[in-house]
């Protein structure tokens, strides 16, 4: 079975961050190619001003495009898009204008709201309680209605991380756990 995972990166979390960085290395470890999606060219103070966050998006969608152009998705079994705040939406757009959707599986850390307008059927979702970028609670609840199950982490900001070092190290490691698991299926 040929197997690819796809990242898309968040603004400011690059793939070279620890959440993408050890998903890389647990989907390798489970045979995916992997294909890197290093967009750039971000405008600043993107949180809270929707113009600037309309811009970001455009550029990361016409940006993933281009890098994903010579890639044949039909010459995979088992698609895996994993995202990072806006790259959660970059990917569900990409993913719902695929002929090979239904191979597509999603990983989404911290995603958008904005990622849930568009159709998800196989995915699993980690978001913090103390995201900035949305609003309390919204994320658990459009996975609720998707039914996607969602991970939320007590306290954790749109990095998932907390005030404690050490508790974010654990955490990771129960994120990584359950992200090889889900690759794994």
């Amino acid at each position: 079975m040929k197997r690819l995972a796809v990242f898309f990166p968040g603004i400011g979390y690059t793939v070279d961050k620890p959440l993408m960085h050890y998903s890389r290395r647990l989907a390798e470890k489970h045979g995916f190619e992997i294909c890197l999606l290093p967009y750039s060219g971000f405008p600043k103070k993107v949180k809270g001003d929707k113009d600037k966050m309309q811009e970001s998006y455009k550029l990361a969608l016409k940006q993933a495009k281009e890098m994903l152009s010579d890639v044949d998705f039909e010459d995979y079994d088992d698609i895996l898009f994993v995202g990072k705040s806006i790259g959660t939406i970059v990917a569900a757009k990409i993913a719902s204008k695929s002929s090979v959707r239904d191979r597509i599986r999603f990983i989404y850390y911290t995603p958008l709201e904005e990622t849930f307008s568009f159709p998800v059927q196989d995915a699993i979702v980690f978001t913090g309680s103390a995201d900035p970028w949305v609003e309390a609670g919204h994320i658990p609840a459009l996975c609720r209605e998707s039914g996607i199950p969602c991970r939320v982490i007590p306290n954790a900001n749109h990095s998932l991380e907390t005030a404690d070092p050490v508790q974010d190290i654990l955490t990771l490691q129960k994120i990584m756990s359950l992200t090889e698991q889900y690759m794994a299926k």
